[in-house]
């Protein structure tokens, strides 16, 4: 039995392919939607359809803009001798929150992955290579989890020969955790990458 109009599923099925959204999820959304003004959803899906035909990859990094380059790549202050190398764009966003990272970024667009048919070609190593010269720093800031670390090994051996040095993010205990709680590799992984005080 059909409880909705078909147009109203249509928008809930719509919203359920969001990640993290079930069904219920959906539905409020739905019925949010169609509880707005007209001028609202209206001015909600022309952002919708503007987004998606005007935001592209920078020519620079491959994080994601609406000009040519992105506000990172086009900032002069930046350091230019520091790449951090991240997974996806929202990966860009945890980091500048931070505040404390000054150089560039370079977004990959995914891992290596096997198992998913994800290889080097799928992602943007050509343009990484192209950017890497004598002297620059590549912080590999991929996930700590088998594909990540895949993708920074990976990445490590072709940039060494271009004469950059390459570094990978430190992991391990959280800030407030407590070693009692913590899994043995994460416990060794914050030993591995300890460092002087």
């Amino acid at each position: 039995m059909k409880y909705y109009a078909p147009l109203l599923e249509q928008l809930i099925e719509h919203f359920e392919r969001f990640p993290g959204i079930g069904r219920k999820t959906a539905q409020r959304m739905a019925f949010f939607v169609l509880n707005q003004p007209e001028d609202k959803v209206k001015s909600f899906a022309d952002c919708l359809v503007s987004a998606k035909s005007e935001i592209h990859r920078c020519s620079e990094c491959c994080n994601l803009t609406d000009g040519e380059k992105c506000s990172i790549c086009g900032d002069p202050s930046r350091d230019r001798s520091l790449i951090c190398v991240v997974e996806e764009p929202k990966d860009v966003v945890a980091l500048e929150a931070v505040g404390e990272y000054r150089g560039l970024y370079h977004v990959l667009h995914g891992s290596i992955s096997p198992l998913e048919g994800v290889g080097p070609d799928d992602l943007t190593v050509k343009e990484l290579l192209a950017r890497v010269g004598e002297g620059t720093e590549v912080i590999m800031a991929t996930n700590p989890d088998v594909e990540g670390d895949a993708t920074a090994l990976y990445l490590s051996r072709l940039l060494r020969p271009l004469g950059a040095k390459v570094t990978r993010i430190a992991y391990g205990i959280p800030v407030g955790g407590e070693l009692e709680f913590a899994d043995g590799e994460t416990i060794a992984r914050a030993i591995e990458g300890r460092r002087e005080i």
